[in-house]
């Protein structure tokens, strides 16, 4: 199910209809933007489900907004949708990255996560990092279109002939397993529980993956915002900020397939701010 992005939105603050908080409180309802990815926003059953949704749904009933209508959309289409008036957040686990952060007001950290690699099973290559992957030419990689990944295989030497890439994960595991590709790369929690799900024995996790020593590793996941609503960005991470120091959102991790160890983000550890210059 993709949702077919619309013309542009309207700007109705300037229009004199108040702020997108007040609109959205008002309404009692947010729209949000996500891609079909577990564990950070996924659908099951006709319900929205994931760590990221758990955390978004909770901040928004915090600042009085009780209801969420999903939209799903292709990953590499979140932030035009955003842009376009289609959501009025995205909530994916989206890493928070200097050029996004030119095309979306992200809200502070909810979650950091590393880097995962899936080969065919018995790992015929021996691919255990992205440099495994560059010091081969004739390897290829698959990778979800519009991810980050993209980038960090670049920056590790692998050469753009080598990337290839498909619309979602499902999508790139068929591509391993039918040979058109040695290797798919995600996030770590996504690809395992992913691989999970999939049950399947013509795959495999590499269990030895060598994180990449570049920026952007570890990513830092939140939510999005359209850049003209500053203010629903700004309320948002001052509830945020509560649900941090009271455990909350440490809670809502572990509960999804996290770890309150591993992936949570403090308050003021780390902050957009730092992520969106290139600081961390």
């Amino acid at each position: 199910m993709l949702i077919l992005l619309a013309a542009c939105g309207s700007d109705d603050t300037a229009n004199g209809n108040g702020s997108k908080l007040e609109q959205l409180q008002e309404s009692g309802t947010v729209t949000i933007g996500f891609a079909n990815e577990a564990p950070y926003a996924y659908e099951e059953n006709g319900e929205l489900k994931g760590a990221a949704v758990a955390i978004a749904e909770t901040v928004f009933a915090e600042l009085g907004i009780d209801t969420v209508e999903s939209q799903l959309s292709d990953w590499s289409q979140l932030i035009p949708g955003l842009q376009a008036g289609q959501f009025d957040v995205i909530t994916a686990g989206m890493a928070i990255q200097p050029d996004r952060c030119e095309n979306a007001a992200f809200s502070e950290p909810t979650m950091q996560y590393g880097e995962g690699l899936i080969v065919e099973a018995g790992n015929p290559l021996g691919l255990e990092s992205y440099k495994d992957i560059a010091d081969n030419p004739d390897a290829t990689v698959v990778v979800m279109e519009g991810a980050t990944e993209i980038g960090f295989l670049q920056e590790e030497g692998v050469d753009p002939s080598q990337i290839v890439t498909a619309p979602d994960i499902p999508a790139t595991f068929s591509a391993v397993q039918s040979g058109r590709a040695d290797a798919t790369t995600g996030t770590e929690m996504t690809v395992k529980m992913a691989l999970e799900s999939a049950n399947t024995d013509a795959l495999e996790f590499v269990e030895s993956f060598e994180q990449p020593d570049i920026k952007g590793v570890p990513s830092y996941g939140a939510e999005a915002f359209n850049l003209n609503d500053a203010d629903l960005r700004d309320a948002y991470n001052e509830k945020l900020a509560e649900l941090k120091e009271d455990g909350t959102i440490a809670d809502l991790l572990d509960e999804n397939g996290f770890s309150s160890e591993s992936n949570f983000v403090p308050v003021d550890e780390v902050t957009t701010e730092e992520v969106c210059n290139g600081e961390v």
